[in-house]
């Protein structure tokens, strides 16, 4: 079976391709948006149609001949600490280390030159006393389906770049290579969300992390582990 997604300029990560959680969740959609690991092989182009086909339990991303992106169904094994309280995500936000220096400003997830209601602008940064990055996220009507709820590639896109600000300072400038998402519940929009994120372990140019969201009373609705990749 094939289709086609297009990736609109609004969901950019860098200037030129998708925000990589996002990509990611619009393909694993295909495989029904939850338990799916999706590997990212080259930037998701903005602007224009990308093949995806279905074959065995899987589904690929392509652009033309290119194989931008592959998705298998995947057990999301990863234990999630405690989330901080809001007011402590709250505070966080003052530590985020994207507001001083910024590979990607424009990014559609956490960055700091996107307006409110057209970016996430999830700013997550370190909790004191904690090996956690955290922020809070009030997702807008315009991210959900009739009922309220928040769609799923909006909920991947959250859980990707808090994971990298908890790799950041051993990765430097990094890509997302790798991402697999559970989600339990998808949360209603317009209520205050936890998202955090935590390193896990480095392999050379390989740094493992964790993400998650959480509600405002501490239940965990979704989460990830993903892989990011430092550049040369």
């Amino acid at each position: 079976m094939a289709s086609t997604i297009r990736i609109d300029p609004r969901f950019r990560g860098p200037p030129a391709s998708g925000n990589g959680g996002y990509s990611a969740g619009r393909l694993a959609a295909f495989l029904g948006g939850s338990n799916v690991e999706v590997t990212l092989r080259l930037p998701p182009p903005l602007g224009r149609d990308l093949q995806v086909e279905r074959g065995g339990e899987g589904a690929r991303l392509l652009d033309g001949g290119a194989l931008i992106a592959s998705a298998m169904p995947a057990t999301v094994d990863i234990e999630v600490p405690t989330p901080p309280d809001l007011a402590s995500a709250h505070e966080a936000e003052r530590h985020y280390a994207g507001l001083m220096d910024h590979v990607f400003p424009g990014c559609f997830v956490c960055g700091p030159e996107r307006a409110p209601g057209d970016g996430l602008r999830i700013f997550a940064g370190a909790v004191e006393g904690r090996c956690q990055v955290a922020a809070v996220w009030t997702p807008g009507a315009d991210l959900a389906d009739e009922h309220g709820q928040i769609w799923s590639e909006y909920l991947w896109a959250a859980l990707d770049c808090p994971g990298y600000f908890a790799v950041k300072a051993q990765a430097g400038s990094a890509v997302l290579g790798r991402i697999a998402t559970h989600i339990g519940d998808r949360p209603k929009a317009g209520k205050p969300l936890i998202v955090t994120g935590w390193a896990i372990g480095h392999d050379g140019r390989k740094h493992h992390c964790g993400t998650a969201i959480h509600d405002a009373a501490g239940g965990c609705l979704a989460s990830a582990r993903a892989t990011w990749i430092s550049l040369p």
